[in-house]
């Protein structure tokens, strides 16, 4: 129950401006000199040398052209749009490929679930049941320009224990909001989906969930946090704070010599 529930769980990854008002001749005097300055900073920005390396940054569009994958990137991105809106395809299982996976950064292990598994797991637990509020923020979709057919996007998930309770527990009226986190749907030519990545944090210091994703985030928000270390906020092994230890200490010995 803990594994269908943590894997259903996991998958839920100013403009400002100047006006000049002159009601006199001093005033209409002072205005005159502001937009001059304001002209003269103007051009001194537009005269500045900026050095960009360009050789450091990826040609975008020439790089997906020359994929020439079928689906244009505007086809891809409503195809992965329309693959969330299904329940993430529980409630259309024809938009899964056959070798469809499923992959996040803990559940489904190295080799991911099969498209069964994950439609098993998933369709027999309504997340927001719990948090009836759910908002998963999907935005800034993108077609990757290195790897033809798969679109990125980033989820911003936030919701409130309120409902019928998170894994048989009371509502606790708590909110969560978790980490930006890294999604990802891969299309085959046909546009099918055959793979579906999520819950990667991009800014672990950011929300309320201990810098957690997935179904980890909003189970410790609320306080109830799932008996094993990687549902658990990050936390250095003794081993690497024995080497930042001594690294520290060489430091302060070389400086003091």
């Amino acid at each position: 129950m803990i594994f269908r529930t943590t894997l259903a769980l996991a998958v839920t990854c100013i403009p400002t401006s100047l006006a000049f008002n002159s009601v006199s001749l001093g005033r209409h005097a002072n205005s005159h000199s502001l937009l001059t300055r304001a002209k003269s900073s103007s051009a001194e920005i537009t005269t500045s040398s900026v050095v960009i390396d360009e050789s450091l940054f990826l040609d975008e569009a020439n790089a997906l052209s020359e994929l020439d994958f079928p689906l244009s990137e505007g086809e891809l991105v409503t195809k992965a749009k329309e693959y969330l809106s299904s329940g993430q395809g529980v409630e259309r299982p024809e938009l899964l490929a056959s070798e469809f996976i499923f992959m996040g950064p803990v559940v489904g292990g190295s080799s991911g679930l099969d498209r069964e598994a994950y439609l098993e797991a998933v369709g027999g637990f309504k997340i927001t049941d719990a948090f009836p509020d759910l908002n998963p923020r999907f935005h800034h979709f993108r077609a990757d320009p290195l790897d033809a057919g798969r679109v990125w996007f980033t989820s911003v998930a936030s919701g409130t224990d309120n409902g019928k309770g998170f894994l048989g527990n009371k509502p606790t009226g708590k909110k969560f909001m978790t980490p930006p986190q890294a999604c990802s749907l891969k299309f085959n030519e046909e546009g099918k989906v055959i793979k579906y990545t999520i819950g990667h944090v991009m800014e672990r210091s950011l929300g309320n969930t201990g810098g957690l994703g997935g179904i980890f985030g909003p189970a410790y928000a609320i306080g109830k946090a799932l008996p094993f270390p990687e549902a658990q906020p990050y936390q250095p092994s003794k081993r690497y704070q024995m080497i930042q230890l001594i690294g520290r200490v060489a430091n302060s010995l070389k400086k003091s010599k």
